[in-house]
Parts: C-alpha cells; sequence; structure tokens
C-alpha cells in the first residue's frame, strides 16, 4: 500500500487526540473524587475557555464564511460532540471504577461501525469486525489481568455504568455522522462555533452550580490539573479530532479510542505506580494489530 501523507496526518491526529485522552482519565478522576467542583462547572470552564481560545485562533487565520443552514448543523453536532459526551463522561468518571471505565468505553469503535454504517453506508466488511474484536479482545484481557492481580478494587454504581455506555454511544454517534459536515470546514471554524453553542447550551444548567461553588477552596493541584484538561484535553483534542475525522474512516478514528487505558497504564508505570509485564506488551500489540487490519479494509473514502 502506497504511503498517503494526508492519511498518515488522520493518523497521528486521532492517535494524539485519544493518547491525551488517556491521561485525562486520570486528571478527571482526580477532580471528580476531590476536586469540588461539580460536573457541569467543570464543563462550563472548559467550554468557556477553549472557545476563546479557538476564537483567538481564527483571527489568526483565514476566516471561513458559514452558511445559516451549516451553522445550524455545527451547532448539533456541538452538543452531541462535546456538550453530552463530556458531561456524561465526568459524571460517569466520579461514579465509575477506572478499570471498569476502560471496559465500558470499548464498545464505542463497534457502535461507531454499526452508526457509519446505518447513515453514511459505510460498508461492514469482514476486515473491520475482525480488526475491532482484535483490538477489543486484547484491552479487555488486558483490563482483566490487571483485575485478577487487584487492579479492580474501587467500586462502581450501577448510574456510573449507565453514563459510561450513554457517553459511549453519543460520541459513537457523533463520529458516525458529523464526518460529511466536518470535511467542509478547519477545524478552528468548527470548534470555536461548537464550543460556543455547547457553553450556551450549558450555562442555565451550571449557573447555580456556579454560585454555590467555593473555588478559593479547590487545591491547587486540582487547579493544574483543570488547565491540563482545558489546554490539552479539550483544547488541543478538539482541534486534532476533526483532522482525523476528515482523512480517515469513522470507525477507524475511533478504534485510536483503544489506546486510552494503554496509556493510562503507560503513566501509571512511569510514575512507579505500575510496573510492564508481558500481558501489557503483547495487549498493546492486539490493540494496534486491530487497527492495522481495520484501516486494511476496501471501505469506500
Amino acid at each position: 500500500m502506497k504511503f498517503n501523507k494526508d492519511i498518515a496526518i488522520g493518523h497521528l491526529a486521532s492517535a494524539a487526540t485519544y493518547a491525551i485522552f488517556g491521561i485525562n482519565i486520570i486528571a478527571c478522576r482526580d477532580i471528580a473524587i476531590d476536586g469540588g467542583l461539580a460536573p457541569i462547572v467543570l464543563f462550563v470552564i472548559r467550554a468557556l475557555v477553549a472557545g476563546a481560545l479557538f476564537w483567538i485562533v481564527s483571527l489568526i487565520g483565514p476566516r471561513e464564511k458559514v452558511p445559516p443552514r451549516d451553522l445550524l448543523k455545527i451547532g448539533g453536532a456541538g452538543i452531541i460532540g462535546i456538550f453530552l459526551p463530556q458531561l456524561t463522561f465526568l459524571h460517569a468518571i466520579a461514579r465509575t471504577a477506572p478499570v471498569d471505565l476502560s471496559i465500558i468505553t470499548t464498545i464505542t469503535p463497534i457502535l461507531t461501525m454499526l452508526f457509519a454504517a446505518l447513515f453514511l453506508k459505510e460498508p461492514i466488511t469482514w476486515k473491520k469486525v475482525l480488526g475491532v474484536l482484535v483490538s477489543f479482545g486484547g484491552i479487555v484481557w488486558l483490563i482483566l489481568q490487571s483485575v485478577a492481580v487487584g487492579g479492580g478494587a474501587e467500586s462502581t454504581e450501577p448510574l456510573g455504568v449507565v453514563f459510561c455506555i450513554a457517553n459511549c454511544a453519543i460520541f459513537a454517534l457523533y463520529l458516525g455522522i458529523c464526518r460529511p459536515l466536518i470535511s467542509r470546514y478547519s477545524s478552528v471554524t468548527l470548534m470555536k462555533w461548537m464550543f460556543l453553542v455547547s457553553f450556551i447550551v450549558s450555562l442555565p444548567f451550571a449557573l447555580p452550580r456556579i454560585v454555590e461553588t467555593d473555588f478559593a477552596a479547590v487545591p491547587l493541584h486540582v487547579w493544574w490539573e483543570v488547565a491540563f484538561l482545558v489546554f490539552f484535553a479539550t483544547f488541543i483534542a478538539y482541534f486534532l479530532i476533526p483532522i482525523g475525522q476528515q482523512r480517515i474512516r469513522p470507525t477507524l478514528v475511533s478504534m485510536y479510542g483503544y489506546l486510552q487505558p494503554i496509556i493510562a497504564i503507560g503513566v501509571a508505570i512511569a510514575t512507579g505506580m505500575d510496573s510492564l509485564t508481558v500481558t501489557k506488551i503483547v495487549a498493546a500489540l492486539l490493540v494496534f494489530a486491530g487497527v492495522y487490519i481495520v484501516n486494511q479494509s476496501r471501505a469506500a473514502a
């Protein structure tokens, strides 16, 4: 297969996005447990600051004219691609053990494949099914091995599972139906409008919680985690997501979601909280093998 620079950029953007999201799991868990910030308040902070950054960047680069009809569509994409996924994730991570969260999020590529087939008529080929199952098997095996040695000590609430599944389904829907719209505009143009709509939609729900929040009592280390969350896991990651969506198929973009738990384990190893094992190496190889198999599928571009 010939090297395609555009497709390679799509892969790099998707991989970088989900690598950031992997680190984000650790930061969000700490904020959700000890930060003193309600999920809706944290979302408003993310939407306000990241949205402002996208608007500032848009003043520097070439401006794109967006007709009113597409503005409505972009607004809808902001709700299903930013507001609902982020809010359900923040609610889920406060109620779900990280191991359980990792298991549940592995259904996202499967749901994306189904939505892309339903709305974009993207064929479900045997290679896609095989690739998804190979990656799914690798990550589930990794997580179950972690449980076997005591990795699942934290408890999970039933409501947390509901929020996890809702998060996966909503983001899979976004990946599966929004590619035609996303292919017409730059990342900055899309995100400045998507975050603006998300911020406006969230504000009525957030105002009562903002008023009762004691921001002075939030620990300093939590504010550093919020800064990472806003700049890297929101501004940078959401800048990269459309770049991947514009260049590779929705199912393949979502496959990089399998990087999240692997990156989380990598951070734990780097900080001395975990150690590298044969199980983790084999699981990582299975994940990337699955991505490769899906990429070989001859689905229509």
